[in-house]
């Protein structure tokens, strides 16, 4: 079975490229070789590699930025995708995606199902739900899933962030009214290939799933989790950091379809953040 991996330099496609050889021949596809805004460019990739599954792992992340880069954002996180799902039911391949949390407004107190009706509050939301519905829409064999507060020990993400300002400042201010699970890159890249397997083996299996790590905290939970003891993180609202995109006060996934339909269960976010923690000071 071959397995085309795209975006795997991101902090998903790295941990992805250490887990599913297990299942399969692994091909990495960077964006000089697939550019996912451009339909000759995936289309050669894809006549090249002829794989049975597709990872995409790629995506623009820029919350705040999408706001002014909205385009762009919808040309890659929608666009893209639309492209993929086109040519993976050509191909009778299957797609693997990965969407976010901030499908939803965050009013729901519970934790979102997938079938928990969309409302994004900003132009990255919207456009990552663009790309579940073109996914949808095309009829190909398909795995979406819809993960959040993704971090890793590589790339630029909160907790890597919090570790920096952690070295230079006695005192942090962080957001204490978003509630949300953070999710490590190598939790998502241990669950993908047992997913991907059952679906090759039962047709029934498939769609849009919800795929976080279990528990919640705040922003101010997380961050204090990260730097211990060593420097006092102070509680603020929304309003007191203000920023051009608007997050969901609540976007804590339910993953109950995940378990049962997989028996798949994510460890708890303590319990990723412990492991990435040990991994940097190894």
């Amino acid at each position: 079975m071959k397995i085309l991996v795209i975006g795997p330099s991101g902090q998903v496609g790295s941990t992805l490229l250490e887990t599913l050889p297990a299942i399969g021949e692994v091909i990495a596809a960077g964006r000089r070789d697939l550019d996912l805004c451009k339909k000759e460019s995936i289309a050669k990739a894809l006549a090249a590699a002829r794989p049975d599954v597709i990872v995409n792992a790629a995506a623009y992340t820029a919350v705040d930025q999408a706001e002014t880069e909205e385009a762009l954002a919808m040309a890659v996180n929608r666009d893209g995708p639309a492209l993929l799902a086109e040519e993976a039911a050509r191909r009778g391949a299957l797609l693997v995606h990965f969407s976010t949390d901030y499908v939803f407004d965050g009013e729901k107190p519970s934790p979102y199902v997938e079938s928990d009706a969309t409302n994004p509050l900003n132009a990255y939301g919207r456009s990552k739900l663009a790309g579940e519905q073109a996914i949808q829409r095309s009829g190909c064999r398909h795995l979406i899933f819809r993960t959040s507060w993704v971090y890793s020990h590589i790339g630029r993400n909160f907790l890597l962030t919090m570790r920096r300002l952690a070295r230079d400042k006695r005192e942090l201010r962080v957001v204490d009214d978003q509630h949300g699970a953070p999710t490590s890159s190598r939790m998502l890249a241990d669950a993908v290939p047992r997913a991907i397997t059952a679906v090759l083996h039962d047709s029934s299996l498939g769609g849009l799933y919800h795929m976080s790590a279990q528990g919640s905290t705040t922003w101010c939970g997380f961050a204090r989790a990260i730097v211990g003891d060593h420097v006092k993180v102070l509680p603020i609202s929304s309003s007191e950091y203000p920023t051009p995109a608007r997050r969901p006060r609540n976007s804590v996934l339910d993953n109950s379809k995940l378990e049962q339909d997989f028996g798949i269960r994510l460890p708890s976010w303590q319990s990723g953040l412990n492991d990435v923690l040990g991994a940097l000071a190894a």
